[in-house]
């Protein structure tokens, strides 16, 4: 099977994975959930190291989110949010962890990349749709953006053991 093909096939299915977490996963604070769909996208880009693959994994995983966003008005807010993260993760995150093993990078990439991907969406949204109620970016931040940031985390690290044990075991060597 062709390479390209094969990676492909395998990105679709982790964001299958995220997609279908993000809408299952359980309210936290204030009705937000966390956005496993945010930790597939870091995984997908520490696995394949390309830019290209990095920016389409950007935009899907923003318009995905767009589609299932709870937040008023989100759906802009979650497509700048995402792309703008997977380039931050892609330009700055990755470059700096090239010493650290895969599950490693997976851990810091959740929780920077969360936090900067929920800043980015609190503020684009409250430019473009404004904030719910008379809540602030700063409260928001602390109260949704940060707990959400460690679930993440912790999320992301069972997701990337739970796709490296499956290759592994289908012997597909992408690591």
């Amino acid at each position: 099977m062709n390479l390209d093909l094969r990676k492909s096939i395998i990105n679709s299915l982790i964001l299958a994975i995220g997609f279908i977490l993000r809408q299952i996963s359980p309210p936290l604070l204030f009705g937000m959930k966390p956005d496993l769909l945010l930790t597939t996208m870091f995984i997908i880009i520490l696995i394949n190291k390309e830019y290209k693959t990095t920016l389409i994994t950007g935009i899907i995983c923003g318009i995905l989110a767009a589609l299932t966003t709870n937040f008023p008005g989100g759906q802009l807010p979650n497509i700048i949010d995402k792309i703008i993260t997977s380039h931050f993760i892609y330009f700055i995150i990755i470059p700096l962890l090239n010493k650290f093993s895969n599950q490693i990078k997976v851990i810091i990439c959740s929780l920077l990349g969360t936090l900067i991907s929920g800043f980015v969406f609190l503020l684009s949204a409250s430019i473009l749709v404004g904030l719910p109620g008379s809540v602030s970016l700063s409260a928001l931040f602390t109260t949704v953006v940060i707990p959400t940031a460690l679930v993440n985390t912790i999320g992301g690290a069972v997701i990337f053991n739970a796709i490296q044990l499956s290759f592994k075991r289908s012997n597909i060597n992408v690591f």
